[in-house]
């Protein structure tokens, strides 16, 4: 057996039962340690964590942050950069240290801790590749469920073919086929000097420069970036002005690949109403039969059998009673 040892870190606001089974999943998993930082400093999710011998659950308040910084820092996207850049300078004991957010799973059939043993002593950044989740006909959103999820278009000469066939109408206005990112996340080899970890990357502090990555196909991340209709237009709002939807990113699109950013995208489907933005939902996010058939045709599809309702009574079987 080896003794590689592997941790997660995440910074989350959301409602305690998802933040348990994100934890009781991963332990479950084998993850030896998981920090987490609460954005909101939810009382009951905080007492639920405590006294969970694997797990270090940090409420980030105003008195946290004005004691760690001097400052609360505006944007989540700067306040989960200090958390997981701290918690990767204090990971006593682990080998590697992922950066993943709540509504992603890592999914594999082998151990994660070979994985990691076996990895070349010059690579120290893995990334690991997302597969977006893709929402049942039904709604079903229930935890219990197979996440049905959709990989990333592959590059190349048939990529706009291949995308506009899967994507009649929206095929080529959005990236490789994903409403979320395409970049994954990382794994990060602990005690390296001067590293920051951010979302997607890892970079030298001094230089400024990310860390050479290395894909770590053995692993898949499992994003359930759209849960349902519902949910996703609840959060829409918040998305366009502040989260992974807002106007600063993907500036470096070219107007002339006739793409759009997604800020730009979903504002236009939402400018009258939210039925262009239905339309977009049902021919890209939904698990028709057309769909998860054409996607299997290409080896596009997976199916995860997350069982978080099993994974979150055996680890937190206090909850909820």
């Amino acid at each position: 057996m080896t003794s590689t040892k592997w941790g997660i870190v995440s910074t989350i606001k959301a409602p305690t039962s998802e933040v348990l089974s994100f934890v009781a999943y991963h332990l479950e998993l084998g993850a030896d340690h998981i920090t987490i930082f609460l954005d909101d400093s939810n009382p009951k999710t905080a007492k639920a964590l405590a006294d969970h011998p694997s797990v270090t659950c940090i409420c980030t308040d105003s008195k946290y942050w004005d004691n760690y910084l001097g400052r609360v820092p505006k944007k989540h996207q700067q306040r989960q950069t200090r958390n997981a850049t701290r918690c990767y300078r204090n990971s006593n004991g682990l080998d590697w240290v992922a950066h993943i957010d709540v509504d992603e799973f890592l999914c594999t059939d082998l151990d994660i801790r070979t994985i990691l043993a076996n990895q070349p002593k010059d690579f120290d950044v893995l990334r690991m590749r997302p597969f977006e989740s893709l929402c049942r006909e039904d709604d079903a959103a229930d935890d219990s469920a197979t996440v049905l999820c959709k990989a990333k278009l592959p590059s190349g000469s048939n990529a706009a073919r291949l995308e506009r066939e899967l994507y009649p109408e929206f095929g080529g206005f959005f990236k490789s086929g994903f409403v979320s990112h395409t970049v994954g996340k990382i794994f990060v080899r602990t005690g390296l000097p001067n590293v920051e970890i951010r979302i997607h990357r890892a970079f030298d502090q001094k230089t400024k420069s990310p860390l050479q990555n290395r894909d770590l196909a053995s692993i898949e991340l499992c994003h359930r970036h759209v849960k349902s209709w519902e949910k996703w237009l609840e959060i829409m709002e918040f998305r366009l002005a502040n989260g992974s939807y807002r106007a600063e990113l993907e500036q470096s699109i070219d107007p002339a690949s006739g793409r759009m950013s997604r800020h730009n995208l979903f504002s236009a489907l939402t400018e009258d109403g939210t039925d262009g933005l239905r339309a977009f939902f049902e021919e890209v996010c939904l698990a028709t039969p057309k769909l998860v058939d054409k996607l299997k045709e290409h080896g596009l599809f997976r199916a995860y059998d997350l069982e978080l309702s099993s994974k979150l009574s055996k680890h937190f079987p206090s909850f909820g009673k």
